[in-house]
């Protein structure tokens, strides 16, 4: 049975191979060629993925991330469409699941969304209550350094607080579109911001939001 994070993975290997490599993307500083880079380096290179975290390892992590972009930009494509090797923890359809649905959704987005021409895309009400739940889950995590309050609300009313704090800001959208202003992707979200001015404008300009 297919997972939604192997629909998530299908299409993001299919926007970037659309893309070509050097498309600009939502991720500060990378092109196409990057973002595939870094979604193999992440399930197939674990000796250097570390390195986004932990300071000591973040030379090795460049170090392999520029090996990766050197590769022929079809290889890295078909790498994402194969998925993970067995000895990848990826390669478990729970955690793969678990942990990539949101990943790939968010970084099919970050191609989506870079171009000129783009337009929301229609989300199942399946796959919005899954992102929801994720949501529900590390909304905490993701906004722990949010400049303001925040709380983020659905349009049925449902809310979830991802920062503590005042003044409060509430964000309101569908959780797909939630899912990229959590994560980092504030300019290009559809979504309404309600509180007071100041507040919305620190919170819209900070860089601070996503894990």
């Amino acid at each position: 049975m297919s997972t939604h994070a192997k629909r998530e993975r299908l299409l993001l290997a299919d926007l970037l191979e659309a893309a070509g490599p050097e498309a600009p993307t939502l991720c500060e500083g990378w092109q196409t060629r990057d973002l595939a880079a870094h979604v193999v380096v992440r399930e197939r290179r674990p000796d250097a993925a570390g390195g986004a975290f932990v300071k000591q390892l973040a030379g090795r992590l460049d170090r392999v991330m520029q090996e990766y972009t050197d590769k022929p930009y079809e290889e890295l494509i078909q790498l994402i469409r194969t998925g993970p090797p067995r000895f990848s923890p990826w390669s478990l359809k729970q955690f793969d699941e678990l942990t990539n649905t949101v990943e790939f959704y968010v970084h099919a987005e970050d191609v989506r969304r870079a171009q000129e021409d783009w337009s929301p895309r229609p989300l199942d009400q399946v796959f919005s209550d899954v992102l929801w739940s994720r949501l529900e889950k590390g909304a905490k995590m993701a906004g722990r350094k949010s400049p303001v309050g925040l709380v983020l609300r659905r349009p049925d009313g449902r809310t979830a607080v991802a920062h503590k704090g005042v003044p409060v800001v509430t964000v309101t959208g569908e959780p797909g579109e939630l899912t990229m202003f959590l994560l980092g992707r504030q300019e290009s979200a559809k979504v309404e911001v309600e509180g007071d001015k100041e507040a919305i404008e620190r919170l819209q300009g900070s860089k601070q939001l996503g894990i």
